[in-house]
């Protein structure tokens, strides 16, 4: 993958931030969970396609029915966009589940288990 121009660079973070805003305070779709991020914004250079990776905190479940919820308002998320970003094409909007918050929280308990056992071994040892 080339490398990002600044003007892409650009609309990716303000496509991020409308859909982000957009997300948190326009949606009214009980399936969408409340927790939920977009991490990161991917616009094509021609501006016809777009991805966003969005996180839910929350069980399997509470991000199938999101990413459900997501889907059906494609068409009014991107209503939005087109009203609040003046762009030559409004993209078309593919969400993608990202894990890597989770991922992230998972490992972080992980390594504060190690250290805990870490630190009951040596405590053992020296009592």
């Amino acid at each position: 993958m080339r490398k990002n121009s600044v003007k892409n660079t650009r609309i990716n973070g303000e496509v991020q931030r409308v859909l982000a805003e957009t997300i948190r305070g326009e949606i009214k779709d009980p399936r969408i969970s409340p927790l939920t991020s977009v991490v990161a914004v991917e616009v094509a250079p021609d501006l016809k396609s777009c991805k966003a990776w969005i996180s839910v905190l929350g069980d399997e479940e509470m991000k199938k029915a999101t990413l459900e919820g997501l889907r059906s308002a494609e068409g009014f998320i991107k209503r939005q966009l087109a009203k609040t970003i003046n762009l030559r094409n409004t993209p078309e909007i593919t969400f993608v589940m990202d894990q890597s918050i989770e991922y992230g929280v998972n490992m972080s308990y992980k390594i504060d288990e190690v250290i805990a056992q870490d630190n009951q071994n040596a405590h053992e040892e020296s009592g």
